[in-house]
């Protein structure tokens, strides 16, 4: 790095003519939206579908996709090509149709790669920290005066949405490892903020999950950039591995490790990263020592491709945090409530520190929604091990989200380690429990992937009339 920016090339709008009209089969979600989203502002015909009316397919209408609410064949039109995530099943009437016309169907990590031909890719995996990284990545490189192309796995309030086309050949995107789809990308700049066992429906093993990690390292080519967490076991093996290589591409850890060639220091008053023997505040508004690490990785692959290292750190002043992400719903009678995404025992883990730092010497209080039946079998205890740290426990139904129920698997798998009263069949009266457990001063937090959500403004309500 040293200052000098990678090289690239020329952005490949011109990649996307061959796709001709592209239709998305849940054009809804956040992800597939973000590709939508970039498609339609380089000229691209986009139309889409959803099973629900959501906000962003009218954002969309408005920028001049068509938009259709429901699944139904004849929402293809004339569409050449078509677009679907994991999530939608085969049985799906408009991928049947696609099928039965022989058009080109996408997975959405194919079209997002398609979106980024020719630019210079920042790519962002990891088990957890994907997302927030990848939006202060995206906030320091335009705090930097660059204007970079992004697609993120959430909305990022202070920019207003979770994807654009930027005027540079800078392309930053969240890269899901879920299911594997990370490996359609050709990245210059890997961030890997960690590597830990999970999406075992998937991958079936952990070590099935660390061999995609270095299947996805290997898409570097010999002038690119791996950045990896030295605080993180399986991100540093997988550097390690990675600079064993002969013609390997360079490599960055960062953390608080002695031989971090970021070096971060955490400190609830003010933290600070070091490069190349000068030391940055860090002026971060999001909490809690992951924060400070997903700063710093941000931060080293902004700097690889031109971003000034002063000017990129100084902008996280104004970095308020992704959608979902220790998200602030409000405040009622001192009582502070908070919603986040964590879904993984680690990132549940990393909630509750971060709650126990904004709380002070106050209580925490958690309703949690475990997300997946297979997530919750593989890792039940290690979730009642993280929502131990709280003060009190509200469990949750599984939010299926794409799995069909698995026998025997329950919420009170994860309840069964924890004190009694934990597991709430009615989420209507595990707010009102949280609430009533709260007092001025403590933090009610809302966590999962699936609908809790929607819960915290329950929760405010339970406080108001208390």
């Amino acid at each position: 790095m040293s200052g000098e920016a990678m090289g690239g090339t020329d952005t490949g709008a011109g990649a996307l003519s061959p796709l001709g009209r592209v239709h998305f089969v849940g054009i809804g979600g956040v992800g597939m939206s973000a590709v939508a989203r970039v498609m339609v502002a380089r000229g691209v015909p986009v139309s889409g579908s959803d099973a629900k009316d959501l906000p962003v397919m009218r954002d969309l209408a408005a920028l001049g996709a068509r938009i259709a609410v429901g699944y139904a064949a004849e929402n293809l039109e004339d569409a050449e090509t078509v677009v679907a995530g994991s999530a939608i099943r085969a049985d799906n009437p408009e991928l049947e149709e696609a099928r039965r016309r022989g058009l080109r169907v996408l997975h959405r990590s194919e079209a997002l790669a398609a979106a980024m031909a020719g630019s210079r890719v920042i790519a962002v995996a990891g088990t957890h920290g994907k997302t927030t990284t990848t939006s202060m990545a995206t906030w320091m490189l335009r705090g930097a005066g660059l204007d970079p192309s992004f697609a993120i796995g959430a909305t990022v309030p202070a920019l207003g949405v979770n994807a654009a086309a930027g005027k540079t050949d800078v392309f930053v995107a969240e890269a899901d490892e879920s299911d594997a789809s990370f490996l359609n990308y050709r990245p210059l700049v890997e961030v890997v903020t960690n590597v830990e066992a999970d999406h075992l429906d998937h991958y079936g093993t952990e070590q099935a999950v660390h061999a995609a990690f270095d299947a996805f390292a290997a898409l570097l080519p010999a002038d690119g950039l791996l950045v990896a967490c030295a605080d993180d076991p399986g991100a540093r093996a997988l550097a390690g591995r990675v600079r064993a290589l002969s013609g390997a591409p360079r490599v960055l850890l960062y953390g608080s490790a002695d031989d971090a060639d970021i070096r971060v220091r955490f400190d609830p008053t003010g933290s600070s990263l070091e490069w190349e023997g000068t030391v940055h505040a860090l002026p971060l508004s999001v909490p809690g020592l992951h924060n400070v690490l997903n700063a710093a990785g941000a931060f080293a692959a902004a700097v690889a491709v031109g971003a000034d290292p002063a000017r990129a750190v100084a902008s996280l002043a104004d970095f308020t945090g992704a959608s979902r992400r220790f998200e602030p719903k409000g405040e009622e009678r001192g009582v502070r409530v908070f919603d986040d995404y964590a879904h993984h025992p680690t990132e549940v883990r990393a909630a509750l520190a971060a709650a126990r730092a904004v709380a002070g010497g106050h209580g925490v209080h958690v309703l949690f929604q475990p997300h997946l039946f297979s997530r919750t079998r593989e890792f039940a205890r290690e979730f009642a091990d993280a929502l131990a740290a709280a003060d009190t426990v509200r469990v949750l139904d599984i939010y299926p989200a794409r799995e069909d129920p698995i026998p025997g698997v329950t919420s009170e798998l994860v309840t069964a380690h924890l004190p009694a009263g934990a597991y709430a069949a009615d989420p209507a009266r595990a707010a009102a429990d949280l609430a009533q457990a709260a007092v001025a001063g403590d933090i009610v937090l809302t966590v999962g992937a699936g609908d809790v959500t929607s819960r915290g403004q329950e929760i405010l309500e339970a406080l108001r009339g208390r």
